[in-house]
């Protein structure tokens, strides 16, 4: 599988004849000019994950582009961009794309304060090997060979991510959401600290580039 990352929570995901990009949102950017993509992913409603803007740009150079969203983000599709068709995805959900399965895991966005309602929010398995939680901190429920591991937001502190990411125990958990830090490569630091001990490669990608896993 090559992945490429798009800044904060975007990912070009390419396996076999399938290619398949995640959470293109308001803090990504580069993936705009993209084609040949057989579908979209997307986790949750937050601008940073979902923009319906993106969604149209894709579109216009991917017709035949499948979109996959959670509950929240379908609404939001709804009411912003009324005739995108979307498929609206829950967990268990199971479906192809070119030929690559992709499951459907978690519910729920993490809890950023107890007085905000917590909304939607899916993780996808992609190829039975790369697992993006989202805004979650959800276990995939098999194996993984590769996590997209949330590196920081508002949601989150350092010793939850690291007691995620040894939790999850993928071989290697790639960075993402890091778009809210100062200084994501301390945060890398602090997280490979406790990773490289366990057998778990921390693989920073650049925006813009690619790695093969």
């Amino acid at each position: 599988m090559r992945i490429t990352k798009y800044g904060h929570a975007c990912l070009l995901l390419e396996e076999g004849k399938a290619r398949i990009l995640i959470d293109p949102g308001a803090y990504s950017t580069g993936f705009e000019d993209l084609e040949g993509l057989s579908a979209v992913l997307i986790t949750h409603s937050h601008a940073d994950h979902m923009s319906p803007d993106n969604l149209q740009v894709l579109l216009k150079r991917n017709p035949k582009l499948e979109i996959y969203v959670d509950a929240g983000s379908g609404d939001e599709l709804k009411q912003q961009a009324p005739g995108m068709k979307a498929k609206v995805v829950y967990k268990g959900d199971e479906f192809e794309v070119a030929g690559v399965p992709v499951k459907v895991e978690g519910e729920w966005h993490a809890e950023i304060h107890k007085t905000i309602p917590q909304i939607p929010n899916v993780a996808y398995l992609v190829a039975k090997k790369f697992f993006y939680p989202g805004d979650s901190f959800t276990v995939p429920a098999e194996p993984v060979e590769v996590l997209g591991l949330p590196l920081g937001a508002p949601w989150s502190k350092v010793s939850e991510v690291i007691d995620y990411v040894l939790e999850a125990k993928p071989k290697v958990a790639i960075p993402v959401h890091d778009a809210v830090l100062a200084m994501p490569d301390m945060y890398a630091g602090i997280v490979g600290r406790f990773t490289k001990p366990e057998g778990i490669e921390l693989r920073v990608v650049p925006n813009g580039e690619s790695t093969e896993v």
